[in-house]
């Protein structure tokens, strides 16, 4: 199944996409997707094979507003090589506020006086469904509702200078999600999917979860231990080689670009950039 969430008017309806259309789940409107998945994998099912009706001028917002999005740094082979470092011995956690959340086509805006070196990274996000603490590995994986894909934006000026990632990882709209969630069923193995991202019709990143350190049984297993996962809540799984801040000569993002995510059996985010007005 392929959800999310969509804008009629001023309403927000949870919503299933079949062959392009989008169908309202039977949920009143403004339930939020994380509301549904935490109903169950089986209610999930229920709703979206009695979703008939076509909406029409739906437009696609970001999915889900996570409770919380736990990013993982440095868990690619191929970008721990282009960036010079260590492996980490475990998996590296840090945050993004959900007020950093947009969705397909909204602007990532790009504040000159804050920074100067924009950065972007295509990633799998693992959508939590159902709640996970001490959780095993195989456990894990039973508790993921689907698979999205995220753009971890990163100031990279802020993300260094700082000393920890926090402010760099978290300027409002760098974190575009969407433009759907994808069942489990539908993406099979998550560590055989390509990922890609495209800024102005070049292909800078191009690579496969293959390559992560922490495949998304471990990292989740992980993570659980130390908190509960909820449902709703987004496990962005690292990026791949490609980033800007590590090219010759640096390229980052400046307003005018158009940055694309996509990753296999999901689809592709398309975010324009802007400064701020």
């Amino acid at each position: 199944m392929r959800l999310g969430t969509v804008r009629v008017g001023e309403d927000r309806l949870a919503a299933v996409e079949r062959e392009g259309r989008w169908y309202a789940l039977g949920v009143p409107a403004g339930t939020p997707l994380e509301a549904v998945f935490a109903a169950g994998a089986g209610e999930v099912a229920r709703l979206a094979a009695s979703a008939t009706e076509p909406v029409e001028d739906a437009v696609p917002v970001a999915p889900l507003r996570p409770g919380k999005i736990v990013a993982i740094g440095l868990n690619y082979l191929d970008h721990i090589r282009e960036a010079g470092m260590d492996k980490p011995e475990r998996p590296l956690m840090f945050a993004k506020f959900p007020s950093s959340v947009i969705g397909p086509g909204d602007e990532i805006v790009i504040d000159d006086e804050l920074t100067e070196r924009v950065d972007w990274e295509v990633e799998l996000a693992a959508v939590i469904g159902s709640p996970l603490r001490y959780a095993s590995e195989r456990e894990a994986l039973a508790g993921v509702a689907g698979y999205t894909v995220a753009n971890d934006v990163s100031a990279r000026d802020l993300q260094f200078a700082d000393g920890q990632w926090t402010r760099g990882k978290n300027l409002d709209t760098f974190c575009p999600l969407g433009p759907v969630v994808v069942t489990p069923d539908e993406i099979g193995d998550p560590q055989a999917l390509a990922l890609r991202t495209v800024v102005n019709g070049e292909t800078v990143q191009n690579s496969t979860t293959a390559e992560m350190l922490f495949g998304v049984a471990e990292l989740l297993s992980y993570c659980s231990r130390a908190f509960t996962l909820e449902p709703g809540d987004v496990v962005l799984t690292g990026t791949p080689w490609g980033c800007g801040e590590f090219m010759t000569p640096r390229r980052s993002l400046r307003p005018g670009d158009v940055v694309e995510v996509s990753v296999e059996g999901i689809g592709t985010l398309r975010n324009p950039v802007v400064g701020r007005r």
